[in-house]
């Protein structure tokens, strides 16, 4: 589990945050007001909500988890949106890890 980072990364296009993604392997998402860290993990790719912690103090998972990146941009987890259909409304972060 990363630390957000204070500055934005401007992606100027989801081709270019999709490749961001695939060679950094996980980023904070802002998205209408709520965080999430998406992530891969344990071979999986998934969604987690920044505001939900388990017993663990980890985030919670908020999406299915699934082997390919193409996979997870795929899955509707966000009230039935993509990570594609708000990419616009978003704004990224790096995670820095501890």
């Amino acid at each position: 589990m990363g630390v957000q980072a204070e500055e934005t990364f401007d992606a100027r296009s989801f081709d270019e945050f999709a490749d961001y993604l695939r060679a950094h392997t996980r980023v904070f998402m802002e998205v209408a007001g709520k965080t999430y860290y998406l992530t891969h993990t344990d071979g999986y790719w998934r969604a987690q909500d920044c505001a939900v912690l388990n017993d663990k103090g980890h985030f919670t998972d908020c999406s299915d988890l699934v082997p390919t990146l193409d996979e997870f941009f795929g899955l509707p987890w966000l009230d039935g949106k993509t990570v594609e259909d708000v990419f616009a409304d978003a704004k990224f972060y790096g995670s820095i890890q501890e």
